[in-house]
């Protein structure tokens, strides 16, 4: 279901699947009911990812990356969702994570970190979300207070993503000296090893068996001072200006998992019979399939669009927030729908939706929550 009019893929990029899908069809999607047993993804597969070149495409070569543009990131968002699990977010360290520091680091900082993100033998998360602090940024109560040379970090974080594998992990941070809460953040990147950072519960979730979501800490933590991210202060404009691509990522994410929740069902329902007949023979099983198709197509056309326009450098913020709150939504709607169309095969592990279904509630609501979304484009709308 490509819309390979608005996104023009080059052979290279088309090669670039191919190799994607026949590693992923030999290293992950064998393995993946495995991964969901243990609730983690081997760090060796990120090794392999990254060996392959399926990792950070967009770093430029001097770091060991391919200086890809973001349309092999969105292959990779795409094959990966099409593998039936969420354990390896590749997405998010590739397209999310590492961004921040091939931005905003400093030289020495890419230097000593990139290779390490291409290679995949650095694993990455970004720390934002706090247990009393979701989606309000300015109410974090994290620190970092600048000590000559050093900063130290107190604090603690939650549902962070990658947070067991994590090899560095991107703090978002307040200076406890300074009032105004937006102008107080920075970033920071914290490697594991370092005195006073530790890992708390692997988290037990409804879905996402196999991604390691954790809780950090940070007691007194010291890290050197040239481990900042950008100028002082600047946190909050970094992560308001990474955030679109990460919600354009979810939306390429729901679209693609929309887009196997649909041939999956279409294929059941032309095999599953009832009184003899298939039930794709009934009426009301057509309509159903028909409309959610429908739903499919938009998000596929709308989210094209967007990464064309994101390709462009263009300013899609409002477009990019509706995004990640319709294709979320729509890709739970169809899977609650298309679970109705299973009957009682939709109550065993065995179906194939069940996990989807598990895992697909979260999207509504990580990468800010899809109400934030409607106020972030109610904002710029100017209501």
């Amino acid at each position: 279901m490509l819309a390979m009019e608005i996104l023009n893929y080059t052979e290279d990029h088309n090669q670039f699947r191919d190799r994607l899908k026949a590693f992923l069809a030999k290293e992950v999607t064998p393995y993946v009911d495995q991964w969901e047993e243990d609730k983690i993804v081997p760090k060796a597969v990120w090794r392999k990812m990254g060996r392959e070149g399926f990792l950070c495409m967009d770093v430029e070569p001097e770091y060991g990356g391919m200086g890809g543009d973001f349309l092999y990131s969105a292959i990779v968002a795409e094959e990966l969702y099409r593998t039936g699990h969420s354990g390896l977010a590749a997405s998010l360290h590739s397209d999310i994570v590492v961004p921040y520091i091939s931005s905003y680091g400093s030289e020495k900082l890419k230097k000593r970190c990139l290779p390490g993100c291409v290679s995949g033998e650095i694993v990455t998360a970004v720390a934002m979300t706090e247990p009393d602090v979701g989606s309000d940024l300015a109410g974090m109560k994290t620190t970092a207070a600048e000590e000559g040379d050093e900063v130290v970090i107190d604090g603690s974080k939650t549902f962070i993503s990658n947070g067991i594998n994590a090899d560095l992990v991107v703090v978002a941070a307040r200076d406890p000296g300074v009032e105004n809460a937006y102008e107080a953040l920075s970033l920071y990147v914290v490697e594991t090893g370092t005195p006073g950072f530790t890992r708390g519960r692997h988290l037990e979730k409804m879905g996402m068996w196999s991604q390691d979501t954790a809780e950090l800490f940070f007691t007194k933590c010291r890290i050197p001072r040239e481990n900042r991210l950008g100028d002082k202060g600047m946190g909050f404009l970094m992560l308001m200006q990474k955030l679109q691509q990460e919600r354009l990522v979810c939306a390429m994410g729901a679209v693609a998992g929309a887009e196997s929740v649909l041939e999956w069902t279409t294929g059941y329902c032309r095999n599953a019979t009832e009184c003899g007949k298939p039930i794709s023979k009934s009426q009301a099983v057509q309509f159903a399939l028909v409309e959610m198709a429908t739903d499919v197509k938009l998000g596929r056309t709308f989210v094209d669009k967007l990464i064309a326009d994101h390709v462009e450098g263009k300013d899609i913020i409002i477009e990019t927030s509706m995004a990640k709150y319709w294709t979320t939504e729509m890709l739970n709607r169809i899977l609650n729908r298309s679970l109705d169309l299973c009957g009682d095969f939709a109550s065993l592990e065995d179906c194939r939706l069940v996990r989807a279904w598990r895992d697909a509630k979260v999207m509504t609501i990580f990468a800010g929550t899809n109400e934030v979304m409607k106020n972030i484009a109610a904002k710029f709308m100017g209501l």
